[in-house]
């Protein structure tokens, strides 16, 4: 990787030799540079503008959820920031992804970017967006900058932009500065730009941000029809994931749990913009730690291979999918007896899955069937009202049985109770049901040979008009028909 620019203040002249620009400026400008190499690398470029672009697919889309977002909060100035680059050591950043938020309302991703509503006359809003523009030629900036686009690429122009995402564009560099000197209370989505909740310190109100976070957390639960077809895309590309992973299981237990999780992240990022999370790639015993992202453990023929990974779209749009392979292809009697328990849960939940249902009808529905499964095999003492009664069964479960899904994993989270987990499914949501049995290796309650099995089968449910859709049912579930597919993808 090329060096960062060398800061303004460790050197006035570039040392003979050096390719390195200067990252900070001096009194507005870039030091180091003689008029000449400044004048000639201000001339002889070409005119970039790109003409006849598109708007973003979901351009309407954006537009209708600013229109609801306008609905709820007349006459309130509404900020919501993309996010900064954050550091990962020294000069160089982490990857950026945008805010949620301010992504769902923009289609935008880049960096910095600010969503101003301003109150109109009419009781609605004026949405402008704050972007960078493209980077400047006349000061050098384009060259001289770490930002710079001859250092991280080029930038969309702001008229650019405005085709792009149906939204005046400015320049964000100004946009601090001028919310500023604006009278009146602000609402502001927090947590992603510190430089803009300093500038607005004194006229933010933690009560009234939060009320704003979950007013857009809970538009998120019905989902519009593009947002279903990402999904679906973000699906699609997982089956291809895991696919490809049964095809190398022999490589893996040559290696490590990171051989599987190289593996899917291939698929990812060819097909995505990334994974929507930290692959979970865990073998044997770690099948029964929830999030085991370390993935640095072995791969044995004769143990289980919990996987739960997903693909993120270029829009944003993750999976969520959990399947738990035998990694020799074939199911040990005593493994196939717990994985047919969890999938016979699973489809008890699934079937609970139906607009007007309680958001909770498929978690109990699904742990109704593993107590009784852990009552039959003798865990735990019955009758099966009792162990749910006093959650006896959880020792085992550890977990919900699903959550939203979307432009987050574990998409709305902020959703107020009774919108959520105390609600009514409809049509558009769209959420996973995985429900999981979880032997640790140090509970003496069960026999040993329970011991250190973990299974978890999670799909991805979308709720439509007279029930429901499995957008994941592409990838084989019953223990049967796993390891037919497992065979030939393997032979």
């Amino acid at each position: 990787m090329t060096e960062q620019p060398v800061p303004a203040q460790q050197s006035e002249t570039a040392p003979a030799g050096d390719h390195q620009p200067i990252k900070q400026r001096k009194n507005g400008l870039y030091p180091a540079v003689s008029d000449e190499l400044a004048a000639h690398m201000r001339s002889g470029w070409a005119d970039t503008e790109l003409r006849g672009l598109e708007p973003l697919p979901q351009a309407a889309e954006t537009a209708r959820r600013r229109a609801a977002l306008s609905r709820r909060f007349p006459g309130e100035r509404l900020v919501v920031p993309a996010g900064n680059l954050r550091t990962r050591s020294n000069d160089t950043e982490y990857p950026f992804r945008a805010g949620t938020e301010y992504a769902y309302l923009t289609g935008d991703q880049t960096e910095d970017g600010v969503l101003v509503l301003e109150p109109a006359a009419d009781g609605g809003h004026e949405a402008v967006l704050h972007v960078l523009p493209r980077s400047d030629r006349e000061n050098g900036e384009f060259w001289l900058d770490g930002q710079g686009e001859l250092w991280v690429g080029r930038r969309y122009s702001l008229s650019e932009n405005e085709r792009r995402l149906g939204l005046p564009c400015r320049d964000v560099r100004k946009a601090a500065g001028e919310l500023a000197e604006l009278d009146g209370p602000v609402r502001l989505v927090r947590g992603h730009d510190a430089g803009l909740e300093e500038a607005l310190a004194g006229r933010l109100d933690p009560a009234r941000d939060e009320e704003l976070r979950v007013f857009l957390s809970e538009l998120r639960l019905v989902k519009d029809a593009f947002e279903i077809g990402e999904l679906q895309k973000a699906v699609d590309s997982t089956v291809r994931g895991f696919e490809d992973v049964v095809k190398v299981l022999d490589r893996a237990e040559a290696t490590s749990e990171r051989y599987i999780e190289g593996t899917f992240f291939l698929r990812a990022r060819v097909e995505g913009n990334d994974v929507g999370y930290g692959s979970i790639c865990a073998a044997g015993p770690h099948a029964t730690t929830l999030h085991w992202v370390r993935n640095d453990g072995p791969v044995r023929s004769g143990e289980l291979l919990l996987l739960d990974a997903g693909v993120e779209t270029h829009t944003l749009y993750t999976a969520d999918v959990t399947r738990t392979l035998p990694v020799n292809g074939r199911f040990t009697d005593l493994q196939r007896k717990i994985y047919d328990a969890v999938y016979e849960a699973q489809e008890a939940g699934i079937a609970a899955v139906r607009p007007g249902a309680k958001y909770r009808d498929f978690h109990d529905a699904a742990q109704r069937v593993l107590a009784a499964r852990l009552v039959e095999w003798g865990l735990v003492e019955g009758p099966v009202e009792r162990v749910l009664e006093l959650g006896l069964q959880r020792r085992w479960t550890l977990h919900g049985t699903g959550h939203m899904l979307g432009m987050d994993v574990h998409d709305c989270a902020l959703a107020r109770t009774e919108t959520y987990v105390d609600g009514t499914l409809e049509p558009g949501m769209c959420l996973t049901v995985e429900p999981g049995l979880y032997f640790q290796a140090d509970d003496l309650t069960v026999p040993e040979e329970y011991r250190g099995i973990g299974v978890r089968i999670e799909d991805d449910i979308l709720v439509t008009e007279d029930g429901n859709r499995n957008l994941s049912a592409a990838l084989p579930r019953a223990s049967a028909e796993v390891e037919s597919w497992m065979a030939r993808l393997k032979g």
